[in-house]
């Protein structure tokens, strides 16, 4: 469609201001001017290539972490033989937070413009751009053709994984205390059978084999090391209660943040990992499995996840890993732990887990909360507040309480603790051999 451009307009302005001090007839002296301008603007707009005619490209990164930065470059090339002024107006979400969002490009004759812009994703979801608006300008520069075109494409945008380094630590700590640096190797902890060695004085004696050191006349011990290839299936709940902000964080992050961490120690040091997701429905299922690829599976299967206003089904998600996984297994079910909609969905259903798996519970907690108790009120209104925060939090030890004394593990931990309080409990489940 032809569209102005901003000379026509200036150039319209200046001959009107020249007309007000010319000695003619004005309203005769602006019809014929604006009478020949208007002809040039459509004999300028004639002679604009159609856009369709460009070749347009839009390269973006393919995923980007939440809050993390991507540059976006868009080309345009150009078949005929003289230079084009084109301009651009990309179609992209206002919460991809890009520096601009339109371009204006020199594009030489049987050449190649570019230009681009940085974006920073505010928001976690699968994005397709599409739409890209392109104006040409006519050689004159008074009007210009504009289209719209298709430039499909995908970016993901991933959970901040925030505990990453958290996670390298761990990992290391437990290779350490693999080759012997304390006790994992060296002084032969740990349920798995790995090799037999010579007695040192800091054995201890239980673990003498006493038919290697009869078969060999020199005294003989296993060594043991921490089980792998264990099962760690995550259960990540989706209700309404996960929509719930934590500074200024939906809850469902933290525990995002915490099934990734969990994943990455768990996949490194040899151990099967899975992910179910579940709201009224189960949203998505990730086979356990191990080593390092198994946290990039889990973050694809997350990343466009949301927290639904419904009431979870526990039951339904409980009844849905125990058909798919049999194998006796760690579970970690992050939650909210709400109690009137815990009462109702999660403790009549966690004897179904309790019963064959190993069970722990992950939320996070509101630091908010726990000031509000503890300050002083100066109003009527901070009397109610802290009156309804003291009442809170004495719900939540009653929860925790009660999930303790039907066998489960509890980790409630502030933001920024819950995924390494998470990771250092399956860390000492596995060193200790309890599953």
């Amino acid at each position: 469609m032809p569209a102005p451009t901003r000379r026509l307009a200036l150039l319209a302005a200046a001959l009107s201001a020249a007309m007000l001090v010319l000695p003619l007839r004005l309203p005769l002296g602006l019809v014929v001017v604006d009478g020949l301008l208007l002809l040039l603007a459509v004999v300028d707009w004639r002679l604009a290539p159609p856009p369709s005619s460009l070749e347009v490209e839009r390269e973006l990164p393919a995923v980007l972490p939440l809050g993390g930065a991507g540059r976006v470059t868009w080309r345009v090339s150009s078949p005929h033989r003289r230079a084009l002024v084109v301009g651009l107006a990309d179609d992209l979400a206002p919460s991809l937070a890009a520096g601009t969002r339109r371009a204006h490009l020199s594009v030489p004759a049987g050449g190649v413009a570019s230009a681009g812009t940085t974006i920073r994703p505010t928001r976690r979801g699968r994005f397709e751009p599409s739409a890209v608006t392109l104006r040409v300008e006519g050689p004159l520069g008074l009007a210009a053709r504009q289209t719209t075109v298709h430039v499909p494409a995908v970016l993901r945008v991933h959970p901040r994984y925030r505990s990453k380094e958290q996670a390298e630590l761990r990992i290391e700590r437990a290779r350490i205390l693999e080759v012997g640096l304390r006790s994992a190797k060296g002084r032969g902890s740990g349920t798995e059978f790995e090799a037999l060695r010579d007695y040192s004085v800091d054995d201890e004696t239980r673990r003498i084999d006493w038919a290697a050191t009869a078969r060999t006349g020199r005294p003989i011990v296993r060594t043991y090391r921490a089980e792998r290839n264990q099962t760690v299936l995550c259960l990540l709940d989706l209700g309404r209660t996960m929509a719930a902000r934590v500074e200024d964080v939906p809850r469902v992050e933290h525990a995002m943040d915490a099934v990734m961490m969990l994943t990455h120690v768990a996949g490194r040091l040899g151990d099967r990992v899975g992910l179910l997701a579940f709201d009224a429905e189960v949203r998505a299922v990730v086979p356990p499995r191990g080593g390092p690829h198994q946290l990039r599976r889990v973050t694809e299967a997350m990343y466009d996840l949301e927290p639904v206003l419904v009431e979870s089904d526990h039951r339904l998600a409980f009844g849905t890993a125990l058909g798919r996984f049999r194998r006796r297994s760690l579970v970690v079910l992050s939650t909210e732990l709400a109690e009137q909609a815990l009462d109702e969905t999660l403790l009549p259903a966690l004897p179904l887990l309790l019963r064959d798996h190993l069970v722990v519970i992950a939320s996070v907690v509101d630091p908010a909360v726990a000031t509000w108790a503890s300050a002083p009120p100066a109003d009527a209104g901070a009397a109610y507040r802290r009156a309804a925060a003291i009442t809170a939090l004495e719900e939540r030890r009653r929860v925790v309480a009660r999930l303790r004394g039907m066998g489960a593990t509890v980790v409630d931990a502030a933001p920024g603790d819950l995924a390494p309080r998470l990771t250092d409990t399956y860390l000492k489940v596995k060193a200790t051999g309890t599953l």
